[in-house]
């Protein structure tokens, strides 16, 4: 009697189970959504080049304006695409020197840069300095000067100028 031997491939079978096992494998998903917010407020930055200015003393005939040197002026602005951007300036009052004073409508300015406006200081009315539309980044220059007069007291006269910058 002679035995004889059946080989089945085993690479056959695993085939066919491999084909069996892989029809019925689906692959697992999963979705989900994230809602994002972000908060932006209107905001407004001003840097002025200088926390002073000074016009150094000159004869009137020789230098009948006196000149400083000229102011930087960086304004930052965030706000809606259509909504002005104003910079403004009011005097806290006349230049004074003890009872002497000279009418801070005298001090004016000259402007350098986009959107800057010239003008003279006032005391009871914030004066225009500069107005942009919609956010961004100005830069530009004031050079204030002031009519220097034989008829004004010997001091050292002195004012504030306030600054304020609206971005709504």
């Amino acid at each position: 009697m002679r035995k004889t031997l059946v080989k089945v491939g085993l690479s056959t079978a695993a085939a066919v189970l491999l084909m069996s096992s892989s029809a019925y494998a689906q692959p697992a998903t999963a979705t989900a959504s994230l809602n994002v917010t972000v908060n932006i407020a209107a905001k407004a930055r001003l840097t002025l080049g200088a926390p002073s200015i000074t016009f150094a003393d000159q004869d009137p005939v020789a230098f009948p304006t006196l000149t400083a040197s000229a102011l930087t002026v960086d304004v930052s602005a965030r706000t809606g695409p259509a909504s002005n951007v104003t910079l403004t300036v009011l005097a806290t009052g006349d230049l004074s020197s003890g009872s002497a004073t000279i009418p801070v409508t005298s001090l004016a300015w000259t402007v350098g840069g986009a959107g800057f406006a010239a003008g003279a200081s006032s005391s009871t009315t914030a004066q225009s300095v500069g107005t942009w539309v919609g956010s961004g980044t100005r830069s530009g220059s004031q050079v204030y000067s002031l009519p220097n007069s034989w008829n004004y007291a010997v001091g050292t006269y002195t004012t504030t100028l306030n600054y304020t910058l609206t971005a709504p």
